[in-house]
């Protein structure tokens, strides 16, 4: 793939996953492309812990639905779950956030993020970043420590289905020029 635009349109949020494993030398590709990210004073705030354990993967997955909201039931089916943990950033990141009220970590975390759907679409597999999930139960399933935080979790697998039709709002109610209201 050489069209940057092609890789965007073909990157989607998965929710129904084939039941096959992913390669490890893709997961590492798509870390490396990670690992390349720019960062707020090259902070590089991210580790990603890749899960690929199906027990283990099982109880990241329940960790994003309960009882009653069980919207994000798809996570089970994904072979990968990606969890990603946002680490302290550069002291000097960590200054001109506080000058600039700027939280510079979770801004470097949903570019890490694009990084890995977008390196992972471009390898036939399909993600889709999960925000709702508890967080305590994830940290202590994984070992990480109270004082680090989990930003996303992030299906991955090969899609069980073709692509749908984007919707997305119009350009002009997304963009300006000059000024806000142009």
């Amino acid at each position: 793939m050489n069209d940057f635009s092609e890789l965007v349109n073909l990157r989607e949020s998965v929710r129904r996953y084939k039941n096959t494993p992913v390669e490890k030398e893709k997961i590492l590709k798509i870390i490396e492309s990670c690992r390349l990210a720019p960062s707020a004073c090259n902070s590089q705030p991210w580790k990603f812990i890749i899960v690929d354990n199906p027990d283990l993967k099982e109880k990241i997955a329940k960790t994003s639905y309960g009882p009653l909201l069980r919207f994000n039931k798809f996570a089970s089916q994904a072979p990968v779950i990606a969890v990603l943990v946002i680490e302290k950033p550069t002291w000097l990141a960590k200054i001109g956030g506080g000058v600039k009220n700027k939280d510079f970590p979770v801004m470097d975390n949903g570019i890490i993020s694009s990084y890995f759907c977008l390196q992972a679409a471009e390898l036939g597999l399909g993600t889709c970043m999960i925000g709702w999930f508890d967080e305590d139960k994830v940290r202590s399933l994984l070992d990480i420590p109270k004082n680090k935080r989990v930003s996303l979790l992030i299906t991955l697998g090969y899609p069980a289905k073709d692509r749908r039709k984007k919707i997305r709002k119009n350009i002009k109610e997304i963009c300006a020029f000059n000024n806000y209201n142009s």
